[in-house]
């Protein structure tokens, strides 16, 4: 029987690196660290559990303390979690799996019932959403403090023993605020055009890279549009190119649903994926994100121009996911999902509380569908 594309293996070109299948879990909050940010026996097994997907991404981690967006998050900002970072890394490689720590600043969505701080970002500027706070504009020292705590992070990521790193440029955080024309109105270097708004991100990428060892895997994660801080799909396949100019080992596209066409081009029968395999060429691998469920899904998407192919919310429900993929028919638990069932796919009591915030994701009804 033939082996499906998206449980063959694939190899980096750059370090050599050789995953197992094309399958990647893509980097979500679970909110089961504890307070100082180091890893919990629950994030732990929730990770570990999930060690069949090629590629194992963490949460989002920050990289400096005024950088937290969420209760219960993973840092990598302190030498003094160094313990947790290494466990982690051990039990990953230990299950076979290529690891990633997601690394990233809030800016703006660093709130200071956090950080004690008023937020920070490119430009002063107001959006319309809960719970908003205005923040200040940055100075050049918040800036370079930033680009040199991202690389200080990927070290110690590098020396806890993980395979790589990814650098969160998108959903809306402090990367993506400098390249969006509504949150970063700056005149001086690091605004203006394209090129100075994408100078934030490219710093990070050179800063990283000369931090770590060179068989280290750097890449950086892209929202193809994000319409209320003004990133365009034109400009982020711009910037996407200037990333693999810069030498990115992987670029991770994040496009929420890979099955319709992009809001810049509605008309158009060319999915995101596949705009930005062919902005970037065919060196760099792409990972390709956004609402696949089904074997039959991941398939269409490396179609449409991935190498890989990251799942978020079908890896809830479904820890197992690449071991069933290769079964005929085969269809993945969907939500809503009963607490019982998110139980038994290793979700400890506060994820499965933030998962009640996601409408129809949890209900104390029958048991999940496919469970």
């Amino acid at each position: 029987m033939t082996t499906p594309r998206i449980l063959e293996s694939f190899t980096f070109p750059r370090t050599g690196h050789v995953v197992s299948n094309r399958l990647v879990l893509a980097a979500m909050t679970n909110k089961q660290s504890h307070a100082d940010g180091s890893l919990s026996d629950e994030e732990l097994a929730w990770l570990e559990a999930r060690a069949g997907f090629g590629i194992v991404t963490t949460c989002a981690a920050h990289v400096a303390l005024d950088g937290q967006g969420w209760d219960g998050e993973l840092g990598v900002h302190d030498d003094a979690l160094m313990p947790g970072l290494r466990r982690l890394a051990v039990a990953l490689t230990a299950a076979g799996t290529l690891s990633l720590v997601q690394i990233f600043h809030g800016g703006v969505r660093a709130p200071s019932r956090l950080t004690g701080k008023q937020p920070w970002s490119a430009s002063v500027f107001e959006l319309d959403s809960p719970n908003f706070e205005t923040p200040r504009a940055a100075t050049e020292v918040d800036i370079q403090r930033a680009i040199v705590a991202f690389a200080i992070a990927a070290r110690r990521c590098a020396q806890a023993g993980f395979d790589g790193v990814e650098i969160h440029g998108a959903h809306g955080y402090l990367v993506t605020q400098f390249l969006g024309t509504v949150t970063n109105t700056r005149r001086d270097a690091w605004g203006g055009d394209l090129a100075g708004r994408a100078r934030f991100v490219r710093a990070i990428v050179e800063a990283v890279r000369a931090a770590t060892p060179e068989g280290f895997l750097v890449g950086v994660r892209l929202s193809p549009e994000v319409p209320e801080q003004g990133v365009s799909l034109d400009e982020a396949l711009q910037v996407a190119r200037w990333l693999v100019e810069d030498g990115v080992d992987f670029l991770h596209v994040s496009n929420w649903d890979s099955f319709k066409p992009p809001a810049a081009h509605p008309e158009s029968d060319k999915l995101l994926t596949t705009w930005f395999r062919e902005a970037v060429g065919p060196e760099v691998p792409v990972i390709a994100t956004g609402g696949v469920w089904t074997p039959a899904q991941a398939q269409a998407v490396m179609e449409q121009g991935a190498d890989l192919v990251g799942l978020a919310r079908a890896a809830i429900g479904n820890a197992r996911w690449p071991e069933h993929a290769g079964r005929t028919g085969w269809e993945p638990a969907r939500p809503p999902y009963t607490p019982e069932h998110l139980k038994g796919e290793v979700l400890s009591a506060a994820l499965i509380d933030y998962m009640r915030m996601w409408p129809g994701f949890v209900t104390d009804g029958a048991a999940a569908e496919g469970a």
